[in-house]
């Protein structure tokens, strides 16, 4: 009886040898100039840092005053819900050192060291490029309809 408990044959087995010491690669012709040999490039999203309310989710400009509010929900954007700082783990819900608790965290306040939430996000929409030639084009297009 052999010594293999399935009787499959396996890495270790002697009968392969020949079949290995086969060329298994082409041999390599002649390489054709106009072919290009790099690998594509891939067509990457752009990324582009965005301030959303946090209670809605509107996206707001990027500089906030001490009495921005949200176009869409109207809540105050200079609160600390709205701020980088915020943590509902920490003491006092931030992640600074303050010496007292700012209540209620959705309320306007004029806290020194207030830093609006930036993320960055994917561009998944496509903006509409206005060159010249485009609009030549439309005006063109525009005559025949």
């Amino acid at each position: 009886m052999s010594d293999q408990k399935y009787r499959q044959r396996g890495y270790q087995d002697s009968g392969d040898s020949d079949r290995r010491s086969g060329s298994l690669h082409k041999p390599r012709g002649p390489i054709d100039p106009r072919i290009p040999r790099d690998p594509k490039k891939m067509n990457m999203m752009a990324f582009t840092e965005v301030f959303r309310c946090s209670r809605c989710g509107a996206i707001e400009a990027d500089t906030i005053g001490s009495l921005s509010t949200c176009a869409n929900c109207g809540v105050d954007l200079r609160a600390c819900i709205q701020c980088q700082s915020f943590d509902s783990g920490a003491r006092f819900e931030c992640r600074e050192t303050i010496a007292a608790r700012v209540s209620p965290k959705d309320a306007r306040n004029d806290c020194p060291k207030f830093v609006a939430v930036t993320r960055v996000e994917k561009e998944t929409g496509s903006t509409t490029v206005t060159t010249s030639e485009s609009s030549a084009r439309k005006a063109f297009d525009d005559l025949f309809k």
